[in-house]
């Protein structure tokens, strides 16, 4: 039988079969995240082009090249989001929540959307884990959010991550160092691309982050930014790389970070691997003090990052890294006959209501494959119901590890079974980490 269609080019499909790997890492992100005082938004797919034409900054590869744009029956042009600052931004300034006490920390999963050149750790649609804290001007917030990145990958016991940090500085020493890098380019302006020939005059530090190697050949030798931080902008660097030293969190400075898109001031930060090939990024963020005041709001100094979740799985199985199983069915009740189909209905309903995971045969399948199916969805308890069993009121529930049975009289069942699920439960944790019955 012929497909009708496939998933689009750039996308892919996450089964059952490894999505609790996912689902894994992402509590596992939200959850140290709240523990920084980190809080969920959620904010639309899709927005107003302009949002991200202002916010990301109209020189960047992201809105010149890799935007899905369209327009909507209304004629207005409206873009998937192609990260998810912009979005956390616009939110914070339509809901007013920069009158609220600061700093306001927000943590988001997302989906996003670039028309990229597919391949490993970059597809056209991917999905970030992100934080974003308005209103902190102070570095110890800087560290705080590197410390924050550092933590999900030490609960991840993901290993061989290089942190690199850099500053790009503030609108006022950048504009040295904008004419330092045109001159330094103006020589060599003939060899470099297009994209980059028009960047020279409108925002010359792009040119630092093209992928052409031509280019990046000539940006290799160009003026390096931290010559040029004015002395504030040196004096926050300088603290941020002292808090890191009181956390612990090892670093080093790479002078060419600027991060690819256009709202980033001052401190710029990425933690690479060399596990997963070219696509070696996998979290990268900053500060942006500029953005909400560009955005129409007013002056708010702001950070946040971003952490490919994608890049992150990849970078987990290129390592080794082994991830807890999801939990296994805690009953399967097979059936015989309409009756004993009811009272299933019923005892999985309950125990369901109880947080058990309880399964039950819905397909009317025949004992023999009721039971093949358990074994496949790996019960640790199987309850066989049929007329005999409903008529005297005795149920037999199976451990399927041991292979014992234990009776239980029908309206006992629910309390007897959680009794004895639980036990069992406390039994298995106890031999996984090799504990005497006393402790």
């Amino acid at each position: 039988m012929a497909l009708i269609t496939k998933a689009v080019k750039g996308t892919q499909d996450t089964l059952p079969t490894v999505s609790y790997k996912n689902q894994f890492v992402e509590e596992t992100m939200m959850r140290i995240a709240h523990n920084f005082g980190f809080h969920e938004i959620r904010t639309p797919v899709f927005e107003h082009t302009e949002l991200f034409q202002r916010g990301v900054g109209d020189t960047t590869d992201v809105v010149q090249k890799e935007m899905y744009t369209f327009e909507d029956k209304g004629g207005r042009s409206i873009t998937l989001r192609p990260e998810g600052t912009a979005g956390a931004v616009r939110a914070f300034l339509e809901h007013g929540l920069f009158n609220e006490a600061m700093p306001q920390k927000v943590s988001y999963l997302t989906s996003c959307y670039r028309y990229e050149k597919p391949q490993a750790g970059r597809l056209r649609e991917f999905h970030q884990f992100g934080v974003e804290c308005f209103g902190a001007a102070a570095p110890g917030a800087d560290a705080e959010l590197i410390g924050l990145a550092q933590s999900i990958f030490d609960a991840l016991e993901i290993e061989d991550l290089s942190l690199e940090i850099n500053s790009i500085g503030c609108p006022t020493c950048r504009k040295q160092y904008h004419a330092a890098l045109k001159a330094y380019f103006k020589v060599r302006e003939t060899e470099l691309c297009d994209t980059c020939r028009e960047r020279l005059e409108k925002n010359p530090m792009r040119i630092l982050d093209c992928k052409s190697p031509v280019c990046s050949a000539i940006a290799a030798d160009a003026p390096v930014v931290l010559d040029y931080l004015c002395d504030e902008c040196r004096t926050h660097f300088d603290a941020v790389q002292a808090h890191l030293d009181a956390m612990m969190i090892p670093y080093s400075i790479n002078p060419r970070i600027v991060r690819g898109l256009d709202y980033y001031t001052r401190t710029v930060f990425e933690f690479v691997s060399d596990s997963i090939g070219a696509q070696g990024t996998v979290c990268g963020g900053g500060r942006y003090d500029g953005l909400v005041e560009e955005l129409g709001g007013p002056h708010t100094p702001s950070l946040g990052f971003a952490l490919g979740i994608e890049r992150l799985l990849l970078v987990m199985h290129s390592q080794g890294i082994e991830f807890p199983e999801p939990d296994p069915c805690t009953l399967y009740i097979a059936t015989m006959g309409e009756r004993a189909a009811r009272e299933a209905s019923s005892i999985a309903q309950s125990l369901r209501g109880e947080d058990y995971r309880v399964e039950c045969d819905i397909c009317d399948r025949s004992l023999k494959a009721q039971m093949k199916y358990a074994g496949k969805l790996g019960a640790r308890f199987t309850l066989v119901l049929g007329d005999d069993e409903i008529d005297k009121g005795v149920y037999a529930l199976k451990n399927m590890k041991t292979g014992t049975s234990t009776q239980i009289a029908a309206d006992d069942f629910i309390e007897e079974f959680m009794e004895t699920a639980d036990l069992d439960t406390e039994t298995h944790l106890r031999e996984m980490f090799g504990l005497g019955g006393d402790n």
